[in-house]
């Protein structure tokens, strides 16, 4: 292309306005033009999406409940994404490694330490604080507890389970005991008498020999501290854990919990509607379960009971707190909005609803009295367990700690090890685990002190 072209491509065309307008006046009303263009657009791109992964069924049902919350709050959109429970875990840290992290996530309550731990959590201190809509007073107060991790608030809860007795309601009442046991003795009596009365054909009690819950439980009921020194050591051969774990091995030892665990038993449902044991200690997804599952003839032969304590002056014993809480990623540009998505999902009303799409029991006490879940027969064993929980220690490496548990209870049921044996070989492997903390803690001290002269590093009084 020649110069002459160039010149074309290359010239300004000059601005041509009827009339008097004078350039200058010309050039101000451009700017204007250009300003409120500018503005518009601004308002049409003011819209915030936010990312939310929930897990499992939560996943799939909570979507039902977006609209209204979009309705109510013009400009937020939110995009949900399901996750399987089996691979949540793993996906949340690979997602923060990544810097991949969605702006609100559905977190296992055990999950928080771990994730607050590496800094992928948000702290919702101020939030709750200055929210008009968050009580939390109005929450189970163990359930709460386990969102606390070393006096900060990472999470708020969602919904919320433990554990207690299902049992056979008829087998009990043959053997001349028309009520749930209170402490662990008339427990023991119950399930010896049902074992009896059926010529050994019922066990007392199924206890899944991988799952470590039923013995921790007794072990918090006596007061057990599964850990020491700040969370550093494990604390298994400890009086009151070694009372729990002993308990927990007789049962077995009298032929009144099955050996193979649930090995042997080929399905949970027929096999309690048969009769094969009288108490399975259970959560709440098999309140809905067992209504389905069960065949009609044992349909009302079933019933819910808080845990048994040690002793009556104590009942109901204290269980589990678990459930699953609702998170904001501390790298979210979009906190404020992640607030008010958790604000609306926490609320009384979409609790109730959310519980009757899913039967997950609600957070927050003043939901269950809308929903009439308190006078329940079934429901209302939870809403008097759920006043008396305890957390599991606060440290990331918890997980790996209970699997050990499960494992080295196992061996003892088997007679591979020793009572003695298995609960310092249980310190052994906690010790190790906790190895890398230890050196965390040791290099933060000096740091502590340096920064605050006569300071020293605190632990939260919950971890203690």
């Amino acid at each position: 292309m020649g110069s002459a072209g160039t010149a074309r491509l290359t010239a300004r065309p000059r601005l041509r306005l009827r009339g008097s307008v004078p350039m200058a006046g010309a050039r101000a009303l451009l700017g204007l033009l250009l300003l409120c263009a500018a503005a518009c657009g601004h308002r049409a791109e003011s819209g915030e999406t936010l990312e939310f992964w929930a897990m499992g069924r939560e996943g799939e049902v909570v979507a039902k409940l977006l609209p209204e919350f979009e309705r109510q709050n013009p400009g937020i959109r939110v995009r949900v994404q399901q996750i399987p429970w089996s691979a949540a875990h793993e996906k949340l840290l690979t997602a923060y490694v990544g810097g991949t992290m969605p702006d609100v996530f559905q977190a296992g309550n055990t999950w928080l330490p771990e994730l607050a731990a590496v800094g992928a959590v948000e702290p919702l201190d101020a939030f709750a604080r200055a929210s008009g809509a968050v009580d939390l007073s109005d929450y189970f107060p163990g359930i709460v507890e386990t969102n606390v991790i070393e006096g900060t608030l990472c999470g708020l809860p969602w919904y919320v389970d433990t554990r207690l007795l299902f049992y056979r309601r008829d087998l009990a009442a043959a053997t001349g005991s028309p009520g749930p046991p209170r402490t662990w003795d008339e427990w023991l009596e119950i399930m010896r008498r049902v074992h009896r009365y059926t010529d050994g054909r019922t066990y007392g009690i199924l206890l899944p020999l991988r799952e470590w819950q039923p013995l921790v439980i007794l072990a918090l009921q006596l007061g057990a501290e599964l850990l020491r020194e700040g969370d550093q050591y494990g604390n298994f051969r400890s009086p009151a854990f070694r009372r729990a774990f002993e308990f927990y091995l007789h049962l077995f030892a009298l032929g009144l919990a099955p050996r193979t665990g649930e090995a042997q038993l080929a399905n949970l449902y027929s096999d309690f509607a048969q009769g094969l044991f009288c108490f399975v200690v259970t959560g709440p997804w098999n309140l809905g379960e067992f209504a389905i599952r069960l065949p009609a003839a044992v349909r009302d032969l079933w019933a819910v009971a808080p845990l048994p304590a040690p002793d009556a002056a104590e009942y109901p014993g204290v269980s589990l707190a678990g459930g699953a809480s609702l998170a904001i990623s501390r790298r979210s540009p979009r906190r404020r909005a992640a607030w008010r998505l958790i604000e609306y999902l926490a609320a009384p009303q979409t609790q109730v609803a959310f519980y009757r799409l899913t039967g997950d029991l609600p957070a927050r006490r003043s939901a269950w009295q809308q929903a009439g879940l308190a006078s329940d027969a079934r429901a209302g064993a939870f809403w008097l367990q759920l006043h008396r929980l305890r957390a599991t220690p606060k440290v990331p490496e918890w997980e790996r700690i209970a699997a050990k548990i499960a494992a080295h209870a196992e061996a003892a049921i088997r007679g591979q090890r020793t009572v003695g044996e298995a609960l310092a070989a249980l310190d052994a492997d906690a010790d190790r685990i906790l190895e890398k903390r230890r050196w965390l803690l040791r290099r933060a001290r000096p740091r502590q002190a340096a920064a605050t002269p006569g300071a020293r590093l605190e632990i939260a009084p919950g971890n203690r």
